[in-house]
């Protein structure tokens, strides 16, 4: 009987410890979770400004907005905190641009990539 009373005093606190560690565990999981979703988030807004900058760019290649086209849309990524990686106006109511957000945290870029003109 005292073997068994000696042997549960040596596992005494390993309760604790599993369930600090079961935390630790959680806790990277969740910060992976949160680095996940702020790319995703990121992606997303790139992609907004590229639609939105290429909307702007199309209708100043049409005529229906003064200035040109790729000044017109540069500003419009601008406003909404991305650069404007690429620009191209074919067919001379198309435009193509491509744009860049960076991360927060330094740990990269977001890209976005957009088209716009007149139906087809």
């Amino acid at each position: 009987m005292r073997k068994f009373r000696k042997n549960t005093q040596r596992e005494r606190g390993s309760g604790t410890v599993l369930a600090l560690a079961l935390g630790a565990v959680v806790m990277v999981l969740l910060l992976g979770l949160l680095l996940l979703a702020q790319a995703g988030v990121m992606a997303s807004r790139a992609a907004s400004a590229a639609d939105l900058a290429a909307l702007a760019g199309a209708d100043a290649a049409r005529g229906l907005t003064s200035g040109e086209p790729c000044a017109v849309a540069a500003g419009v990524a601008g406003k909404h905190d991305a650069k404007l990686t690429s620009c191209a106006v074919a067919g001379g109511d198309v435009v193509e641009v491509g744009t860049e957000l960076a991360h927060p945290f330094q740990w990269g870029v977001a890209t976005g990539h957009s088209r716009a003109g007149p139906p087809p």
